[in-house]
């Protein structure tokens, strides 16, 4: 492989690693596209979220995470209780059969989609493991 390419290699299956496993957002996104509801503003909504997520990485969050120990708590702990609650979830949805659901009673409109889209993109921790931090 030529050299040039090993970097375009490298960048595409880090992004392949993290978009693979289908997630909260994913699977809302999936659910979107499926009931054909909000299809554009919820791709533009992920894809300049990403955007905002990587850039703020590259500009600087990574240094204040890293020169601020009380934003370094926060995000530690937020993080943890986070994934607390998400995991308590997940272990009673386990137990229950349940599936994807795109009935069209299940239909947002574009207000709770705007706001749906936000808190699973911001308020989800591992957003700013992977897109913040590790890329």
């Amino acid at each position: 492989m030529p050299s040039f390419l090993a970097p375009l290699t490298e960048g595409f299956a880090l992004g392949a690693s993290l978009i693979i496993a289908i997630g909260a957002q994913n699977a809302f996104v999936l659910r979107q596209g499926l009931q054909r509801r909000h299809v554009l503003f919820t791709v533009v909504f992920c894809a300049l979220s990403d955007l905002l997520l990587i850039l703020a990485g590259v500009y600087g969050l990574g240094a204040l995470v890293q020169g601020q120990r009380w934003f370094l708590f926060l995000m530690t702990w937020g993080g943890a209780a986070f994934l607390g609650w998400y995991g308590v979830r997940a272990a009673w949805r386990a137990f229950r059969a349940s599936s994807l659901e795109t009935q069209a009673g299940s239909a947002l409109g574009l207000g709770a989609v705007a706001a749906t889209l936000a808190a699973f993109t911001y308020l989800n921790p591992h957003v700013y493991l992977d897109t913040v931090l590790l890329l």
